[in-house]
């Protein structure tokens, strides 16, 4: 049977109550009477060293008040034991070494009983009455032992409801700190649970401001990180569907046409043209989901080396030739240096040049320049690559390093791109533990800048 953190502390609580009761009363009603008999032993004594100091004849009455204030019974004895006074009267006469040879040794006796006289046992007390460097008798203060019982059961019942009262308060302030401890653990073990089976809408609902809180606000993170996952896992199978689905029918659409003859045989090469440019397309497409596969199984491994940046950025310009013609771009190639050197993989550099050049020629203006630049800067070269075109909308800034991310003017101007080259492109500078950034303005271009570690040759 499961036990909530409630149950455990309750059943912890009524442990410790019902434990401390019964050391109280097991063990406290005998503390509590011994201190008593101390205190009453004490009280006897002082009266009794009262009586002897104003000792007189004519005392008796004045002791049958001690007696009746004190709830006690007073003898005075003489030298040879007799009781020559008895605040009840019915003990004088009485010699008491007869009864007991040892008792007017004793300054304190308890459970003192003597056959005839007391009816309970005793609590005595013994003082001698000095005369002339002599002892001329004796004065005896009994107590009976139940009334010291008595007393000290009333102060335990006192003790009693006062702990009573206590376990009250206690469990009062358990409440509270269970309130303010358990039950936020509880709150966020049920949302978790939601969150858990899919439903991430579920409010946590902590409102305290503590450790709780942060809590409860790191899981409603992770919760929220988990529902983007989610929504990008199916935005992902939607894209590559589409992205696969595309080609894949005009290949088949144009491979039907020209087996049924639909297609002549004249136009036959423009269509395979076609098909072989679908298929390049979907080679390219698997290509880089294997890229990035990888490099979430197990790292970008680098094939590290010094190479000239500058050579390798006019190197990828060159391949873009023909793309440029077409839509009239021109490449202003900058360098502050000649040679600039950096270490690290020159072809996923390259392939990181590639696809940021891509980009550039794809959402450039007819008619515009596309400027590349390098730049030392301390113990990094910085790279640029600058174009002048549509740009790229300032909610979508963020999101064009997720994969398959395509902003609306990407799918409108151009549906031949995958949405993975800036996803590759940020995984591999990552891996050389570099940063890359982007500024774009909305209808006047977009910078991508990133950093390289600096050699000298």
């Amino acid at each position: 049977m499961k036990r909530t953190a409630f149950v455990k502390l309750i059943l912890c609580y009524c442990f410790a109550a019902i434990s401390m009761f019964l050391l109280l009363n097991t063990f406290g009603v005998k503390f509590m009477e011994n201190k008593l008999m101390d205190r009453k032993k004490d009280e006897l004594y002082n009266e009794a060293s009262i009586i002897v100091t104003d000792y007189a004849t004519e005392m008796v009455e004045q002791l049958r008040v001690i007696d009746n204030f004190l709830g006690t019974r007073i003898w005075i004895v003489s030298k040879d034991g007799t009781i020559v006074a008895d605040t009840r009267s019915n003990a004088i006469g009485i010699n008491i070494t007869n009864l007991d040879a040892n008792f007017l040794e004793q300054t304190f006796s308890e459970n003192v009983y003597f056959k005839g006289i007391f009816t309970e046992p005793m609590l005595s007390v013994v003082v001698r009455i000095p005369y002339n460097y002599s002892i001329k008798g004796y004065v005896c203060i009994h107590m009976p032992m139940d009334s010291i019982r008595s007393e000290s059961i009333y102060y335990i019942d006192v003790v009693n409801v006062c702990y009573l009262v206590f376990l009250i308060i206690l469990f009062l302030i358990f409440l509270i700190i269970y309130y303010i401890t358990v039950f936020p653990v509880r709150r966020i073990t049920i949302v978790c649970s939601e969150y858990a089976k899919g439903n991430f809408d579920e409010p946590m609902e902590i409102r305290t401001n503590d450790e709780y809180r942060e809590l409860a606000n790191s899981v409603k993170y992770m919760a929220d990180e988990l529902k983007n996952l989610d929504d990008y896992q199916k935005k992902f199978v939607a894209n590559i569907s589409h992205d696969f689905r595309s080609p894949l029918t005009s290949i088949r659409g144009y491979a039907e046409a020209m087996r049924d003859g639909t297609i002549p045989y004249e136009m036959q090469n423009k269509y395979l043209d076609i098909i072989l440019f679908e298929t390049e397309r979907l080679t390219k497409l698997t290509t880089n989901l294997l890229s990035l596969n990888s490099f979430d199984n197990k790292g970008t491994l680098l094939d590290l080396s010094s190479f000239d940046i500058n050579a390798a950025i006019r190197k990828t310009a060159a391949t873009f030739e023909g793309q440029c013609t077409k839509k009239r771009i021109v490449f202003n190639l900058e360098f502050s240096a000649k040679e600039t050197f950096v270490d690290a993989d020159i072809d996923k550099i390259q392939q990181v040049l590639y696809n940021l050049i891509d980009n550039a020629i794809k959402f450039s203006n007819v008619d515009s320049t596309i400027k590349v630049t390098t730049e030392e800067k301390g113990s990094k070269v910085l790279i640029s690559v600058k174009d002048h075109g549509i740009g790229i909308p300032k909610d979508s800034i963020k999101k064009i390093w997720e994969r398959f991310y395509k902003t609306d003017s990407s799918r409108g101007k151009d549906k031949k791109g995958t949405g993975l080259g800036l996803s590759i492109a940020k995984e591999i500078i990552t891996s050389h533990d570099e940063n890359i950034n982007v500024v774009s303005t909305e209808g006047v271009g977009t910078e991508f800048i990133f950093s390289l570690k600096k050699t000298d040759y």
